[in-house]
């Protein structure tokens, strides 16, 4: 029963953070777009005029987006009347309706392009990812995202990885040691790499996890003699299909094993034929292409 308590109070905390860090992110996106007043706007219409407007959809593919809309909308004006057709993960296609807004036609046009800009992203995000987690159909490997984000948006991309149905890896440098081909060799090898990270562990961080690049099979090997206790997952860089089989025979389940470098949308079931647990792709978010759609005035007749 505590367990239970503990996961809700943790994903309670999870959610209010997502909620802070997007607000931080609308607030500081509208300082740049607005700047100093929304000129267009103030300079033809009434301030106290209100009006209606409908999101849609010019391209088909995963929906993402509409629930970060209506935060941006209901940020600026918590009065905001916003009804969604279609939700967060839905497929949609050219014509139909995300959802509807109503509220003062400053706050609808100011929020315009913020909205699109998030909603257009994200889609394009989430349909790619969509596209990659039906190769696994079947599979037991997992789809993992990267941290090849664009600055200062990560929250929202990485929030649209999911809603395609892919996982998120670390969210930054802070929530998992990840030892990269540039820290072992700093460190001066994999042995000593591991050691100094699980004495930091230790004595400052218990509960994160290490995860250790490898270049090749000997370097797992070299993991797998010193890591157990230590070492929770082990990312075979840049290995092929058939290096990443061996890799995962040697391993056998001792450590979570993850493949990465260069897989794509052709290779990637060659891939998790291998077994292996995750394969990371950060193409999902560099390599996605923002999907059209409008916010278009309703006007009543």
């Amino acid at each position: 029963m505590q367990v239970v308590k503990n996961k809700k109070l943790t994903l309670l905390c999870t959610m209010q953070n997502f909620d802070n860090q997007l607000q931080f992110l609308i607030t500081q996106a509208l300082q740049e777009d607005v700047g100093d007043g929304d000129h267009s706007t103030l300079s033809c219409i009434p301030a106290n005029k209100q009006g209606k407007a409908v999101l849609k959809i010019k391209q088909a593919g995963i929906l993402a987006g509409v629930s970060v809309a209506e935060k941006i909308f209901k940020q600026i004006e918590p009065s905001t009347v916003f009804t969604p057709y279609k939700q967060d993960g839905e497929a949609m296609q050219v014509g139909d309706k995300a959802f509807e807004v109503e509220a003062s036609i400053h706050t609808i046009l100011t929020c315009e392009r913020l909205v699109l800009n998030c909603m257009q992203r994200m889609s394009g995000i989430a349909t790619l990812t969509h596209t990659y987690t039906e190769k696994l159909k079947g599979f037991h490997t997992k789809l993992l995202d990267t941290r090849k984000t664009t600055p200062n948006f990560r929250l929202l991309e990485k929030e649209a990885v999911k809603i395609g149905g892919g996982i998120n890896h670390r969210f930054g440098l802070y929530d998992m040691i990840m030892l990269k081909d540039n820290h072992i060799d700093y460190a001066g090898g994999i042995e000593n790499a591991i050691e100094k990270a699980w004495q930091y562990v230790t004595n400052k961080k218990p509960a994160l996890k290490i995860e250790v690049e490898t270049r090749s099979i000997e370097d797992v090997e070299k993991v797998c003699a010193i890591g157990e206790g230590k070492v929770s997952r082990i990312m075979l860089d840049n290995f092929t299909p058939e290096q990443v089989q061996k890799a995962v025979q040697i391993i056998q389940h001792r450590f979570e094993t993850e493949a990465s470098g260069g897989i794509n949308i052709n290779t990637i079931q060659s891939y998790a034929a291998t077994g292996v647990d995750f394969v990371s792709v950060g193409g999902l978010i560099h390599q996605a292409v923002s999907l059209d759609m409008s916010l278009k005035a309703v006007i009543n007749q």
